[in-house]
Formats: C-alpha cells, structure tokens, sequence
C-alpha cells in the first residue's frame, strides 16, 4: 500500500476536510418573464416553461 513520503501538516488536512457552502442560492432574471429563477434551470410561468428566455413547453389546461 502505498504511503506518502513527507507528514502532511495538520492545517494542510484541516483544509482539504473543510467545505464551504454557499448561503443563498444566484438566482436569474428571465428577460421575457421578468421572473427570478435559478441559473441553468427551466422555469414554469403561465402554464409555459421558459430557459433562456424562450418556450420550451407549454402545458395545456382541459377544462
């Protein structure tokens, strides 16, 4: 097995085991929509899904 040649120092394994995570999410702004959503995500509004400003989906309602 394997075995590294120098001891690694303890600050050195203390930030390798750390994460950070981000607080709040980044949210977008559709230009069509004017509609907060995540970045790199489709969003439904009005019955239509949008990514990147365009349609992707529409959902029809029967009534």
């Amino acid at each position: 097995m394997a075995h590294p040649k120098r001891r690694q120092s303890k600050s050195r394994k203390k930030k390798r085991r750390n994460f950070y995570r981000i607080s709040n999410p980044r949210l977008g702004k559709d230009p069509i929509t004017k509609q907060y959503h995540l970045y790199h995500r489709a969003h439904w509004y009005e019955n239509k899904l949008y990514y990147k400003g365009k349609i992707i989906l529409e959902k029809k309602l029967y009534s």
